[in-house]
């Protein structure tokens, strides 16, 4: 194997089995364990990877209400709705967009009175001016990651 690619073959490695051992990822790759050593603390150091984490099937724990929640803030207080909801337990993403809305966020409820009570209190302690709730009904593709073609890392 050449290093060309290498950071993208073991990103790739990572994303099929985030828990496999430096070894066997040396073995799949044909370099030695301190190569593949090295490489993952630099695109560790570099901010590429940032961790790594279980992934949980949230309805298995009992958030069975997914909820996607557009919102309008009031001028200047973007940041402060953004940093609200990103420390709302459960709130799995934030996002700033473009269009009708300011803000977009995804949350995981057990119940849709647990929803409705948590957006209640957002919408009540936040400079919100409007917002819409679309509640999941069926989750396609969720949380998906993608193989990174040779040169992407």
């Amino acid at each position: 194997m050449t290093y060309e690619n290498l950071d993208s073959d073991l990103i790739n490695a990572l994303l099929k089995d985030g828990r496999r051992s430096l070894r066997s990822l040396a073995e799949e790759l044909d370099v030695s364990v301190t190569t593949v050593s090295n490489h993952l603390r630099d695109l560790e150091d570099e901010g590429i990877i940032e961790g790594y984490t279980p992934r949980l099937d949230y309805d298995e724990l009992g958030y069975d209400v997914t909820a996607v929640m557009h919102l309008k803030v009031e001028g200047s207080a973007l940041t402060d709705v953004t940093d609200l909801l990103a420390n709302e337990p459960q709130m799995v993403s934030v996002y700033e967009v473009t269009g009708d809305y300011d803000v977009l966020a995804v949350g995981k409820f057990r119940n849709t009175d647990d929803m409705n009570r948590q957006i209640k209190a957002l919408l009540s302690e936040a400079p919100i001016r409007e917002s819409n709730t679309s509640v999941v009904l069926n989750a396609v593709s969720e949380n998906e990651q993608f193989d990174l073609d040779a040169g992407d890392a």
